[in-house]
């Protein structure tokens, strides 16, 4: 694996699979991104003010906050993840967002759009799963 740091951001390219991945971090939120070759091309550059503004235009894999506006949580927006970002070191803050909540919040941000599709896709697999396994009965319904 091949490493570009920086202050409070690090990004990888794994030749094996391909991929570019990212990590924002050392305030009180940490976050994972799935980047294009471009960002990470550029990320380096003397140019860029801002890299982890440039990093944060990839596709938002992972998020922990604890800013102490509030207890800290957990948002796993892509459940791979830890296979996605194998070097990342990663640790779940507070509460972890179940799957209903983090869906709706992907259907409604557009800074999560990249997420939608595969969701959706995780999401129909879970209800044909529930469907196939006779769980039939809505959460919190409870026998008569």
């Amino acid at each position: 694996m091949e490493f570009k740091k920086g202050t409070g951001w690090r990004c990888c390219y794994d030749p094996e699979t391909g991929r570019y991945t990212a990590e924002i971090g050392g305030g009180p939120n940490h976050d994972l991104y799935e980047i294009t070759k471009e960002i990470y091309d550029r990320v380096d550059d003397p140019d860029v003010e801002r890299p982890s503004s440039l990093i944060s235009e990839g596709r938002h894999l992972y998020m922990a906050v604890d800013d102490r506006c509030g207890p800290p949580y957990t948002v796993i927006l892509d459940t791979d993840y830890q296979t996605l970002c194998p070097w990342a070191e990663t640790k779940t803050s507070g509460t972890v967002w179940d799957e209903d909540l983090t869906d709706a919040a992907v259907e409604t941000f557009a800074s999560e759009a990249d997420n939608r599709e595969q969701r959706r896709r995780k999401r129909a697999r879970r209800q044909k799963q529930a469907a196939s396994s006779g769980e039939t009965k809505e959460k919190g319904e409870k026998d008569e």
